[in-house]
């Protein structure tokens, strides 16, 4: 059995520590540099990138968080596919640099434009592991405005990539943690 962290810092990390647990990974929650040498890969929750950045620094987590993407697997929901991103704008800020896409903040706007969609996956193992459309929580999620020639588009809502691949990590704007459909979440453990 794959053992995942789920940075537990800030944001709903309990939710996806249950999906990941359902989806048959043991599941445990990172707060120190140590907790991450002892997982396969991790997960970067939603909640508010500000504050997990600033959460980041002040445990001294950013560059051994970093360096733990250089070497293994990492998959952001939300915010944590803002702190992914090379580019974050709507405000700019810092993050990881791990994945080649430019994001904006709150894209689609603010927390009374929450809602819930279905997409078509365009990934294989999407399609092949589920019934059909995917269910898409976004809250005040943001939009992935660029992505880059290396990163693969694997579901799109309003015209805009919101699951992405790239080598090793996964980022979904959405909050598949939210939804009973576990396929994005092993979709993640099968890179491990």
């Amino acid at each position: 059995m794959k053992k995942v962290g789920v940075l537990a810092l800030q944001g709903d990390f309990e939710a996806h520590q249950k999906a990941l647990d359902r989806a048959g990974a043991e599941a445990v929650e990172v707060r120190t540099a140590a907790e991450l040498e002892g997982v396969d890969g991790l997960v970067i929750p939603g909640g508010e990138s500000t504050t997990m950045l600033k959460l980041l620094r002040e445990e001294k987590l950013f560059e051994p968080l970093r360096q733990f993407g250089e070497r293994r697997p990492i998959f952001g929901t939300c915010a944590g596919t803002i702190l992914l991103a090379t580019e974050v704008s709507h405000p700019k800020q810092e993050s990881l640099g791990l994945m080649d896409i430019s994001v904006e903040r709150n894209g689609y706007g603010r927390q009374l434009d929450s809602h819930v969609a279905v997409g078509c996956p365009e990934d294989e193992f999407l399609r092949r592991t589920g019934d059909g459309d995917l269910e898409m929580v976004f809250i005040r999620a943001p939009v992935i405005c660029r992505a880059g020639g290396d990163v693969k588009v694997l579901v799109e809502h309003r015209g805009a990539a919101v699951l992405v691949e790239q080598g090793r990590h996964l980022a979904a704007t959405f909050h598949p943690e939210l939804s009973a459909d576990e396929r994005v979440h092993r979709l993640f453990l099968a890179k491990l």
